[in-house]
């Protein structure tokens, strides 16, 4: 059984259509949403989003921030980033883990630590699903 997922970013429309299954990571850990998923929301931490689409396929995703709302069984992923394993460039992702752990070492305000901890934790998402995905 399908639902309407739409995946969408400040890029715009990714996609909009069926799926069977789709699971992500939010702030409070992994959620799986099917067909006949109770009305839902909930904030997307930094993780692996995985769909199996109608014809069987599965593409994994690096996605961070932003929310995840299932609403009369159309499921809205708005992240500020998502990236297609497949679509990862996986040099720049290196670049911006050794920048990040450059940043890290550095060890400056408390503001520009924690955007380097994130930065740091958003490289790795993209590295691990685009390895993963190999």
């Amino acid at each position: 059984m399908d639902f309407t997922l739409q995946i969408v970013t400040p890029d715009g429309l990714l996609y909009d259509g069926p799926a069977q299954r789709l699971i992500t990571r939010t702030t409070d850990g992994d959620v799986g949403i099917m067909a006949r998923h109770s009305d839902y929301v909930a904030p997307l931490g930094i993780g692996e989003t995985k769909i199996k689409f109608s014809d069987g396929t599965t593409r994994r995703a690096a996605a961070a921030q932003g929310m995840i709302s299932v609403t009369g069984g159309t499921v809205r992923l708005v992240a500020g980033t998502f990236e297609w394993a497949d679509e990862i460039d996986i040099n720049r992702a290196q670049r911006a883990l050794e920048k990040a752990k450059e940043k890290l070492a550095r060890k400056n305000s408390d503001y520009e630590l924690r955007m380097a901890e994130y930065k740091l934790k958003r490289a790795l998402n993209r590295i691990n699903v685009y390895n993963d995905s190999k």
